[in-house]
């Protein structure tokens, strides 16, 4: 009598074993898993938690500071794991949802009823290019649409007069330009990089020709592009190309009066922290992105790479220098973030705009030397605000020791599909062949986190 094989007898057989390197690779999380559980376990075993069970605790990491982590050490690691490191700042609950914020972020900490913070989240990169290009593309190693492009391909723009979506950043961020490529997406997605606040758009302004004979020299190039486009295949990057001209005589009237933040009243540049020497250039960047989303930008990227001391590829990447180089992250940030979301707020926008704030993974719970963390992509906290998300909430955690995400698991696929889900869009249905094969910002993942939608 003939017996079908089951699963297991099938993934051994079947293509040589190969299915059951799957398994294999799923087995070993969970038994890791298990070993951080046991480790959460054993640490919190003491004589007095059976008597008072919900007698307040200090965190783990203040009561191991200093220790060998007490689980099995991660497969995945850059440089050698280090002994556990306390947070040296404190935090606090703020806010009538209570949500705990360091001490470094006092300006955010009063905005904390607005935003709902993931604790959860999950990449797959440890190295800096790869986890940017996933947190900005979806995709690890090839060049893929970045989000603003997808963003840009499904819903448009909403002023013909500027770019549908602009990157603002001072210094090139890692990885550089393919964060906000439109790749095999129409050329008209690509991003407009703004790195000269002083001068955002290069070339902008004609001094020899006035605007109407512009108009008709335009005219006159945009018959001869015609003549040259019809004799060749559709080309999207040649269309975006004579589109460009177009968009760029039009943007001669509007861009100036957009970019300029200096047009704005003196209690809305203080709110923003715009001439203060710590946080006026990040003031600046957030408070353009607020002036080019009200005249309708779709999509605005803001990168962290200056400050007033130092400019890098990577400001937030402490392996060393970490209680100055951390502090003088937040200093620089936390006035214009908070700025940003009570002005959308006050403005009567934030319902109608998302802003995401948070970097391409976080730092280790362990010590890098005397004063540093590694990278750590395993369990990492993001924020977002406003655009139909909940308020005032927190979703997912971290084990007790702050490496593995074990709550609600937020996916760097399954925030994409959030956000495209947030904008109307469904990920799985915005796709775009190219080489024979539909491809999408999720690939063949993402889940909608729907107990963060308002």
């Amino acid at each position: 009598m003939y017996r079908s094989p089951n699963r297991r007898q099938m993934l051994k057989t079947f293509a040589n074993g190969f299915g059951m390197i799957g398994v294999a690779s799923l087995m070993a999380q969970d038994a890791l898993a298990s070993t951080v559980a046991d480790a959460w376990l054993t640490g919190m075993r003491d004589p007095g938690r059976a008597a008072h069970p919900l007698a307040p605790r200090p965190p783990m990491l203040a009561t191991h500071n200093g220790k060998p982590p007490p689980f099995a050490l991660p497969k995945l690691e850059r440089t050698k794991t280090g002994n556990l490191l306390a947070s040296p700042w404190k935090f606090a609950k703020h806010g009538e949802c209570g949500t705990e914020v360091s001490e470094l972020l006092p300006n955010i900490a009063k905005c904390v009823d607005d935003i709902c913070v993931v604790r959860s989240m999950v990449a797959d990169n440890i190295n800096h290019n790869g986890a940017c290009l996933q947190m900005n593309t979806g995709e690890q190693v090839f060049s893929r649409p970045s989000l603003g492009s997808w963003l840009t391909y499904g819903i448009g723009s909403e002023n013909r007069n500027l770019p549908g979506f602009v990157v603002i950043s001072p210094a090139q961020p890692a990885q550089g330009a393919p964060l906000w490529s439109n790749s095999f997406l129409p050329a008209a997605y690509q991003g407009t990089l703004v790195s000269d606040l002083k001068n955002p758009i290069a070339n902008l302004t004609n001094g020899q020709f006035e605007q109407r004979v512009q108009r008709v020299e335009l005219d006159a190039l945009k018959r001869l592009n015609a003549m040259h486009q019809a004799k060749r295949a559709e080309d999207s990057r040649l269309g975006a190309r004579i589109e460009s001209f177009e968009l760029a005589y039009r943007m001669q009237a509007e861009a100036p009066e957009a970019f300029d933040v200096g047009a704005e009243d003196a209690d809305t540049l203080k709110l923003y922290g715009v001439g203060e020497p710590v946080t006026d250039l990040f003031a600046r960047q957030c408070l353009m992105a607020r002036r080019l989303v009200e005249r309708g930008v779709r999509v605005v990227q803001v990168y962290h790479t200056q400050t007033s001391k130092r400019s890098s590829c990577q400001l937030w990447d402490q392996h060393s220098g970490l209680k100055d180089g951390l502090r003088e992250n937040c200093q620089a940030t936390d006035q214009p973030v908070a700025a940003l979301i009570q002005d959308l707020k006050r403005r009567g926008m934030l319902d109608d705009t998302l802003v995401v704030w948070g970097g391409e993974f976080g730092r280790t719970p362990t010590a890098e030397g005397n004063d540093g963390r590694e990278h750590h992509p395993f369990g990492f906290t993001m924020f977002l605000a406003g655009g139909g998300v909940k308020s005032g909430m927190t979703y997912g955690a971290t084990d007790d020791f702050g490496w593995h995400a074990v709550d609600n698991r937020v996916h760097v696929h399954d925030l994409h599909a959030t956000i495209l889900h947030l904008m109307g869009i469904d990920h799985e249905k915005l796709t775009y062949r190219y080489g024979g094969r539909d491809y999408r910002l999720t690939d063949v993942s993402g889940n909608i986190v729907r107990e963060i939608l308002a």
